[in-house]
């Protein structure tokens, strides 16, 4: 981003990147509570007004160290049973009905899924000096988007597993696939983007209030 602070940080028509993430999580009322994994040397967390369903644990190096440090959290909490959906910081933008069709598609199936968009771009596999070397069929691919929601042990196991072996994943959906199960692909809005670029901020305030103003039509 080539900014002086974390993405999540960053001003966002009137809030903080994450605030607006949150502001979307916690306002489910079937979401229990929402942790946030906060590295240890996080100057920015402690100035934020934040909801009393929030709770904080430690960050990790990657994503998935996060992940499983805010599922260690969470026991004694969360029952072996209860869905857990983990979800970006930097995608302030999701909907309330791509949560709420997440959670009510998912409530009775075995293993889970994810919100994710179908791939609609011809899509090109490069070598290493960006010369392509196959043209994919997209009529299959998708975009994995978040929150991604599995039951709790289920998660967990997969996780300590990745941990154990040393693996690298790159979402939550991957371990889960790692143990042989297949995750659901639940389709949800393109809006639903994730804060990685400078021009992204921009986007995501216009889809903040194009989402505004099909709330109040």
């Amino acid at each position: 981003m080539g900014a002086d602070r974390p993405k999540q940080y960053l001003p966002l028509a009137g809030k903080t990147v994450i605030e607006h993430t949150l502001q979307r999580l916690c306002a489910i009322p079937e979401i229990r509570a929402v942790v946030v994994a906060i590295s240890a040397e996080d100057p920015y967390w402690s100035g934020l007004k934040v909801s009393e369903k929030i709770q904080q644990s430690t960050g990790g190096k990657e994503r998935f160290h996060s992940v499983f440090n805010a599922l260690q959290h969470l026991k004694g909490q969360a029952a072996d049973d209860d869905w857990v959906l983990v979800h970006d910081a930097a995608r302030p933008c999701v909907r309330r009905q791509d949560l709420e069709k997440l959670m009510h598609t998912l409530d009775t199936h075995p293993v889970g899924g994810l919100l994710a968009m179908p791939v609609r771009d011809t899509m090109k596999r490069a070598n290493t000096d960006q010369q392509i070397v196959e043209t994919m069929s997209r009529s299959a691919l998708y975009h994995a988007l978040t929150p991604q929601m599995f039951r709790y042990v289920t998660l967990f196991k997969a996780l300590e597993s990745v941990l154990e072996h040393g693996l690298d994943i790159t979402d939550d959906a991957q371990a889960i696939e790692l143990t042989g199960q297949q995750p659901m692909l639940i389709e949800g809005h393109a809006d639903n983007i994730k804060i990685t670029h400078p021009q992204d901020l921009a986007l995501a305030e216009l889809f903040l209030q194009q989402q505004e103003m099909l709330a109040v039509v």
